[in-house]
């Protein structure tokens, strides 16, 4: 219900405030003495509080928190390292796992270094995946790659083979951004 309602609200307040600019523009107030001259710094005022609160509340959160992030790279490298923990991942966590058993070894090698977390917060970043880092030229960020497995599982978990298929492009689509390329470079190629 919340996601529903974002799209509409966002759009209400962004009409409410540029209906509100117009109309101070068309029915500016009068600056005749000290009390003019206080409405309209007053207005002034408000006005960039009001834009910078819109700002910040439009653009929303950009992302899970740091913790959260954390803990799931914990988690996979737990999962890599330990085969009694293997053996308890998911039907999409092997997914994944064949997912990246499927890349050429030149694109194996990168997520040695790379690590892919798999999330449940697709739907709160309305995404199949997203890469986080400064691609495999630079290493000033840690680079990794995390495969939404809420929205995946939503939008192609009735048919095995498409999520499969859905699973092993996000993949390669995230590691298209590893390696360098923009998002609409990387819709070029398919991805």
């Amino acid at each position: 219900m919340k996601d529903a309602l974002r799209g509409p609200v966002k759009a209400a307040v962004a009409a409410a405030f540029l209906v509100g600019v117009l109309l101070l523009l068309l029915n500016p107030p009068s600056l005749s003495g000290a009390e003019g001259m206080a409405v309209v710094v007053g207005g002034g005022l408000m006005l960039l509080l009001v834009t910078a609160w819109a700002t910040v509340a439009l653009t929303g959160r950009d992302g899970m928190s740091e913790q959260e992030f954390e803990r799931l790279v914990r988690r996979s490298e737990e999962l890599a390292r330990d085969p009694d923990l293997r053996a308890a991942a998911t039907e999409f966590d092997l997914l994944v796992a064949e997912a990246i058993d499927r890349l050429p070894d030149e694109f194996q090698r990168l997520l040695d270094t790379t690590p892919v977390v798999v999330s449940h917060y697709g739907a709160e970043n309305r995404a199949y995946g997203h890469y986080f880092g400064d691609t495999v030229a630079r290493d000033d960020y840690p680079d990794r790659i995390v495969l939404y497995q809420d929205t995946l599982e939503r939008d192609f978990g009735y048919d095995p083979d498409l999520l499969r298929a859905q699973v092993e492009r996000t993949l390669r689509h995230e590691l298209a951004h590893h390696l360098g390329w923009r998002e609409d470079g990387v819709r070029k190629l398919g991805l």
